[in-house]
């Protein structure tokens, strides 16, 4: 892998790490009896260097001149990776006002779109090509960003008992955004599926 890929490998690893960091005082609540307060600036560092990466995993190939059919597919795939991890760290704690089943279909409908993307960019392969982030599906991934951010400020007014008379607001905006996350990731995919036709020879 090159400079640009490796960056875009430690969002990767980010990704558990964020998953392992945000739940343990949920499951292991023994080891947390003076509160999990460390948590929260571990998770925001965590956040803010997954972004950092993103941006500088995108510099790096364009600066560099290392851009690569792999790293087109590689980038955006951790990127939902860590979204897909924080969403569902976010549901199991319950910081959407909506909790159960409601956020839960919103989670299933943004996995089974990010599966139909990976099956169209299979079918693409096949074809010999490639197909990168859409201005649509980038546009998705900044909403996404938007809503882990307001959600984890949420989780860190929860977590810390700070800002109480605005933590509704907070929980609200997080799920309003998640809504809106949602809504946009649907009608990305079609611009993909778009895409998809216009290369032609669709019936093998």
């Amino acid at each position: 892998m090159n400079l640009a890929d490796k960056l875009t490998f430690s969002r990767i690893i980010f990704a558990p790490v964020f998953f392992i960091i945000y739940l343990l005082p949920r499951f292991f609540p023994s080891f947390f009896i003076n509160g999990a307060g460390w948590t929260i600036p571990a998770l925001w560092i965590i956040f803010i260097i997954s972004e950092i990466t993103d941006y500088l995993d995108g510099l790096a190939a364009r600066r560099l001149n290392l851009t690569s059919d792999f790293g087109k597919l590689f980038d955006p795939f951790a990127d939902t990776l860590v979204q897909l991890t924080c969403f569902l760290c976010f549901i199991i704690d319950g910081i959407y006002p909506v909790n159960g089943i409601f956020p839960a279909i919103l989670f299933l409908i943004v996995i089974y779109r990010e599966y139909c993307i990976l099956f169209l960019r299979n079918l693409m392969l096949k074809k010999g090509k490639t197909m990168g982030a859409r201005f649509g599906g980038k546009i998705k991934t900044v909403s996404y960003i938007i809503t882990v951010g307001v959600s984890l400020l949420a989780a860190t007014a929860q977590r810390l008992s700070v800002w109480e008379s605005f933590l509704p607001y907070l929980k609200l905006g997080a799920f309003v955004l998640f809504v809106i996350s949602v809504i946009l990731a649907v009608i990305s995919f079609f611009d993909y599926f778009i895409i998809y036709l216009k290369t032609g020879d669709n019936n093998e």
